[in-house]
Parts: structure tokens; sequence; C-alpha cells
């Protein structure tokens, strides 16, 4: 379990973060990274339907104005829609003026197309520096971390490592996070099916943030 010791320090260091939900129930959040985007989205969406799975995605502005269409569905699935930024950008290579002004026009793309916009952000790579998480937690932004990671990205390692890596690490409470991405596309494919199935016949149910 050395993952947890990792997010448990972690959420020592930054608990202003969120990084997990306490609760004694058997439910977990399932995130989705870096979409939406036609060649993985419409199946993943399709998946947490077969499962009656809530989630969050935590889209990235830019994806969402090329693909307005997708965004929609996420939206009309009544799932959670989280901000990644517009670019994708890294907090620690970026200046704060930047990453606060590419933030919010992330925020400004998901308002124009949903009724019920959140403010739940994930910054990309996990990485944002004080300054600017300080600015956006006073813009009412909740910053959302997790602390099990499938690694789904990584083509270093197969998809049996990637449930692996969930399933040995899961929690009451769990954020998940998973990448609706090409990248991550050949790990997940194989894997959150797997690992849908086998937290269901544990009794885990699945829901989204808020």
């Amino acid at each position: 379990m050395k993952h947890q010791w990792i997010y448990s320090f972690a959420k020592l260091i930054f608990p202003n973060y969120i990084w997990g939900i306490s609760t004694k129930k058997p439910v977990v959040y399932l995130t989705f990274d870096d979409g939406p985007i036609p060649e993985v989205t419409p199946w993943v969406l399709d998946l947490l339907t077969e499962y009656n799975a809530k989630a969050t995605f935590f889209c990235i502005g830019d994806n969402i104005n090329k693909h307005p269409e997708i965004f929609l569905k996420i939206f009309q699935n009544k799932h959670t829609i989280g901000n990644h930024t517009y670019n994708h950008l890294k907090g620690w290579n970026a200046n704060t003026v930047d990453y606060v002004e590419n933030t919010l026009k992330c925020q400004k793309e998901i308002e124009e197309h949903t009724t019920s916009a959140t403010k739940l952000f994930r910054p990309p790579y996990g990485k944002i520096t004080n300054k600017q998480s300080t600015i956006l937690r006073k813009k009412g932004f909740k910053i959302i971390m997790w602390n099990v990671l499938s690694k789904d990205y990584d083509a270093s390692i197969n998809y049996k490592t990637c449930i692996e890596r969930v399933l040995n690490n899961i929690k009451p409470g769990s954020i998940i996070v998973f990448h609706d991405s090409i990248k991550a596309f050949p790990n997940l494919q194989k894997a959150l099916p797997v690992i849908l199935k086998s937290l269901k016949q544990k009794g885990y149910s699945f829901e989204s943030l808020h």
C-alpha cells in the first residue's frame, strides 16, 4: 500500500486540495482527464452507462471548443464537468497570470455549453504552485487531486498493471484518475471494463464529484 502513504503525506502538506472523500460507504469517484475527444470519450460514456456509473470529466477547454457535441453528451449523461485548463498547462512552468487566465478561459468555455457548471479544477500533471492555487481557490475553485492513479497513459506498463494499481489501492471514497486520451486508450480500453466489473462485484457504486 505504498501509494496510500504517498497520498496521505501529500494530504498533510496540501490540506486545501481534495485527495479523496471521507466516507465509509462503498463508493468511489471515477475521474477522466484530457477530453473530450471523438476517439475515446464516447466509448467511455457508453461503458459508464452500461455500469450505471457516474464520473467527473476534467475537460480541456480547447477540446470542448473543437468537440462541443461530445462535451454536450457528457453533460446530457449527467456526469460532472471539471476544469483542466484551456491548453493543458503545467502550472510549475507557467506564469501565474497566464495560468489563471487560461483556467478562466476554460471555465468560460464550459459555462457556454452547460447550465449548471461546477468549479472543480484539476491541475494538469497535478502540478500547480501555491500562488496559482490560492488565486483559483479565492475565485471559488475546488482543487481536485486523487489518491488512486491508474497510469493508463504510461506506455511502459500494460493494462494489467493499471488494473492492479487501481484494485490494490482502492478504498471507500477513493478518487481514481483515468484519461480519455488517445495515448491512454490502449490501456484504458482493456483495464476499465475489468475495473468496473470487479468493483461492482465488490459492492461499490460510482458517483461524480460536486
